[in-house]
């Protein structure tokens, strides 16, 4: 069984409380099925879950090769120079990420976020469309930083052939 879950901002990618925070188990009651790689905290968007270990492993292992598209909310405008240096891979503190697919896009229709982002008046923001081939914890936050352009939102948009159209913040699908 696969299950595609749209996970909600400050939704932990687990079934199990931690420290009285929301989880996945306040959306989903299937039994026996687990997340194929995970989404921070504070992240949103397309989670894969099912109950096949094999299939979880092909899923979540980056050796596989399942992309995964993340429309990324900047803090700034980045122009293309700034966007090469993902494109080339950046150094992080835990090595270099593989090169990524990275281009500016327009604002995407997406379900409203609460708290909503902070905004500054004289500050700028942007969307970036980032697909990369690896999933180091907080690495798209990671990336972004690194070359001076901080993450506000994000959102994973696909995994693989998935994707999160037709599915509400909140909502899944069984596949």
């Amino acid at each position: 069984m696969i299950v595609l879950f749209n996970k909600p901002f400050r939704v932990l990618s687990q079934f199990t409380t931690e420290g009285g925070k929301s989880t996945l188990a306040d959306y989903i009651d299937i039994p026996g099925i687990y997340c194929a790689g995970r989404l921070d905290y504070d992240s949103e968007g397309l989670l894969v879950l099912t109950d096949d270990g094999r299939l979880q492993q092909r899923i979540a292992n980056p050796r596989h090769g399942k992309s995964k598209e993340y429309w990324v909310q900047v803090e700034g405008d980045p122009n293309d120079s700034d966007l090469q240096a993902l494109r080339d891979g950046v150094q992080l503190k835990d090595g270099a990420t593989r090169p990524a697919r990275v281009e500016l896009m327009d604002e995407p229709e997406l379900w409203p976020r609460t708290p909503p982002i902070r905004e500054r008046r004289n500050i700028p923001t942007r969307w970036i469309r980032m697909v990369l081939k690896e999933g180091r914890n907080r690495q798209v936050r990671r990336m972004t930083a690194h070359i001076g352009f901080p993450t506000l939102r994000l959102v994973r948009y696909r995994v693989g052939e998935w994707t999160l159209d037709g599915i509400p913040s909140g909502g899944l699908k069984r596949l």
